[in-house]
């Protein structure tokens, strides 16, 4: 945010005047040290944490969870060209799109030992089996732990929390008391 006088903003290299009718120069602000700021009443306020626009739209303004029907101002159904109504996608919707987009582009890299496999009869390492089933194993858990969840607080912990963290005791990574998603497997 930035200084303030008596609730209302001043801005830096410009002149201001105080409750009193004394006026100050525009380089006031700058040369002045904190006690002759705080001696007028000068105080300094911090801009607002920032918000997450993955789950709020401002502070403490969430977004939908849920998927909702569409609606219009008179409470209708919102319909396609088709007719069908369009719904709303709610945050546990997105993620878990998003953890689906994730797999397959983990996937994708080791997809061409399927096809050599379906074309020539070669077989696909067991690493690489082992790895694109864990993916898939990954993938549901995860989604699972998206549905299970009832407030977008607790979707933006999940999903924002690390699955280690460094314990001072033991002085190593250990595993996140918290609520984090399960980590994505890695192919050896």
């Amino acid at each position: 945010m930035g200084f303030e006088l008596n609730g209302q903003p001043l801005a830096v290299d410009r002149p201001f005047t105080d409750a009193n009718g004394v006026k100050y120069p525009a380089n006031w602000l700058r040369l002045s040290i904190e006690a002759e700021k705080e001696a007028i009443g000068i105080t300094w306020v911090p801009d607002p944490a920032p918000v997450d626009t993955r789950f709020y739209w401002d502070h403490d303004l969430p977004k939908r969870l849920e998927d909702e029907p569409a609606v219009d101002e008179d409470g209708d159904p919102v319909l396609d060209a088709d007719g069908v109504q369009i719904i709303n996608r709610g945050l546990k919707t997105e993620w878990i799109a998003q953890q689906k987009q994730i797999a397959g582009s983990l996937l994708a890299p080791t997809d061409w030992y399927i096809i050599r496999k379906a074309d020539t009869g070669i077989d696909v390492p067991a690493a690489v089996k082992q790895y694109r089933d864990e993916v898939r194993l990954t993938s549901g858990l995860r989604e699972d732990q998206i549905s299970q969840v009832t407030t977008t607080e607790e979707l933006a912990a999940l999903v924002t929390n690390s699955a280690t963290i460094y314990d001072e005791t033991t002085q190593s990574m250990i595993t996140n008391p918290a609520p984090h998603l399960i980590p994505w497997p890695e192919l050896d």
